[in-house]
């Protein structure tokens, strides 16, 4: 177990900005119940995960709005998903860029969609750059107030192995109800 530790707290961080390059949810949990048993530093933890979650929001707007071609067919089996991502761009402007941090699984859409407008891409830079740093604080500090509380049902996830793939499965059904629901309309 002391190896574990002592590996997170040396590799943590890099595990963290790249899982962050992609959206990092549950890593920037992880980092803050970390920071609270003493493993990580939180501060740096969010930073991290901050400037990872703008790296990555930026490379796909790039990506979609300079390379077109090679996203065609990742495009083509997301169809509904990206027609959600256009009504939420309609619906709430430039504020979706704020909210888009928060709703996973349209989080890495929702970038590749506007990056296929004629959005600016300086402005697109500069309320990404406020919408990272507002994700970062909250799940960081979220996650670090709550690290008590992550830590103790990790032990009891430890004690009971088959509530974790229970709780998987029930998040991940309620995930795929949701946006099937969603993307009917």
């Amino acid at each position: 177990m002391q190896e574990l530790l002592t590996s997170i707290s040396t590799y943590g961080y890099i595990f963290l900005f790249f899982y962050s390059l992609g959206g990092g949810f549950f890593a920037i949990v992880a980092a803050g119940a970390l920071s609270y048993a003493g493993k990580m530093d939180l501060g740096v933890s969010m930073i991290v995960a901050g400037v990872a979650n703008y790296l990555g929001d930026m490379l796909l707007f790039y990506l979609a709005r300079y390379n077109k071609k090679p996203l065609l067919p990742y495009m083509k089996s997301h169809r509904r998903k990206f027609a959600l991502s256009h009504i939420l761009i309609k619906k709430y402007g430039s504020f979706i860029i704020f909210i888009q941090k928060f709703i996973y699984g349209v989080k890495t859409l929702v970038p590749i969609a506007i990056g296929l407008t004629k959005y600016s891409f300086f402005k697109f830079g500069v309320l990404n750059v406020f919408a990272s740093i507002i994700w970062a604080l909250f799940f960081g500090l979220l996650s670090y107030k709550g690290g008590e509380y992550i830590i103790n049902l990790f032990g009891k996830l430890k004690d009971n192995p088959w509530i974790a793939p229970l709780i998987l499965v029930t998040v991940l059904s309620l995930f795929w109800i949701y946006l099937t629901k969603a993307t009917k309309k």
